[in-house]
């Protein structure tokens, strides 16, 4: 049973998890490197910012020591942005503290910009240990929505079995149901990729379109999604599921979603700074259309929608105008 459980990171994602847990009778300690924001929460047990009107049960213990966090634990969940996750591995290293029986749950989606590898990849480089003992957790996963006790439905995946059942175990709930599946490529490709697509739809939103424009992004996102996905050596039927599909769906659709709220504030005709000076937390996908864009150019795969989303954030190209080069493009079939 996985009784001691760090979660690092203090973001939305990360508290939710621990509250889930923390329901569940679970002690269940949280770190973060913000010492006077960790002091705050540890005492008002509450956090107005990314779960505002939620009480943080005693079960939960916060820290900001690094060492006292993943000392002896069971399971460390790692709940920090994606672009962190290389620093923070390397941190548990510099540590010198053993891991070699620590099982590791990753829930950031991302890609790394100056490798182009996954999260897994990324971890396994700098802990080598941790390879055997790894899951990632994805699907369609409103953070509010989860600590609101409204009924929802995720994946973990890893290579090894055994990890995915105690995961399981471990998180399921009568509102939070986990599935398990062990294509870790395509659910760390489905949770970062769909990303891209809901920058698209919030544009979509922002540009004052209907149902149909964004029923298309995400049909033909899910398509291109898909194609780079077993490029990478993911199993097709994983975009069908709750990491694919399920995870798209709602992060186009949910107004509390970041990504899509980011692309609608472009789509208003904000530039892409001017748009994340005004998010209060971390939208995933900026990151994520940089390194799928620079897969697909490797690749030689046809991602004509994230290619449409990275003009627009990094060529400063006008959405309408996109959009009409993506509508007039060469005719095919389906």
């Amino acid at each position: 049973m996985l009784n001691k459980i760090t979660i690092l990171g203090s973001g939305n994602w990360g508290l939710t998890i621990a509250l889930l847990l923390a329901r569940k009778e679970r002690r269940v300690t949280v770190w973060g490197r913000n010492e006077k924001f960790i002091s705050e929460i540890s005492r008002t047990r509450a956090n107005s910012r990314y779960l505002p009107g939620i009480s943080l049960p005693s079960e939960i213990e916060f820290t900001s020591d690094f060492e006292k966090a993943i000392s002896n634990r069971d399971l460390i969940i790692l709940g920090i942005p994606s672009h962190a996750l290389r620093q923070i591995s390397e941190k548990i290293v510099d540590t010198k503290i053993d891991i070699s029986k620590t099982y590791f749950l990753d829930l950031a989606k991302g890609i790394e910009n100056e490798t182009l590898k996954r999260m897994s990849e990324v971890l396994f480089e700098v802990l080598p240990e941790a390879e055997k003992n790894y899951a990632v957790l994805a699907g369609p996963n409103i953070a509010k929505e989860v600590a609101l006790t409204i009924p929802t439905t995720s994946v973990v995946s890893s290579d090894n079995p055994k990890l995915a059942s105690e995961i399981q175990k471990t998180l399921s709930t009568n509102y939070f149901r986990v599935y398990a599946n062990d294509d870790v490529i395509g659910v760390e490709l489905g949770g970062a990729l769909k990303n891209v697509i809901a920058l698209a739809a919030g544009i979509s939103d922002g540009l004052g379109f209907g149902a149909n424009a964004k029923s298309a992004l995400m049909t033909r996102g899910l398509a291109e999604i898909s194609r780079l996905g077993v490029e990478l050596g993911a199993k097709p039927e994983t975009f069908a599921g709750l990491s694919g599909m399920g995870d798209l769906i709602t992060t186009c659709v949910s107004p509390s979603s970041r990504n899509r709220t980011l692309g609608e504030k472009i789509g208003k005709g904000k530039t892409l700074t001017e748009a994340l000076e005004e998010m209060t937390m971390v939208a995933e996908g900026v990151n994520t259309t940089k390194s799928a864009f620079q897969l697909s150019q490797m690749l030689n795969i046809e991602m004509p929608i994230t290619e449409a989303i990275h003009n627009i954030l990094f060529e400063e190209r006008s959405p309408k105008e996109v959009v009409a080069e993506l509508m007039l493009r060469n005719l095919k079939a389906e």
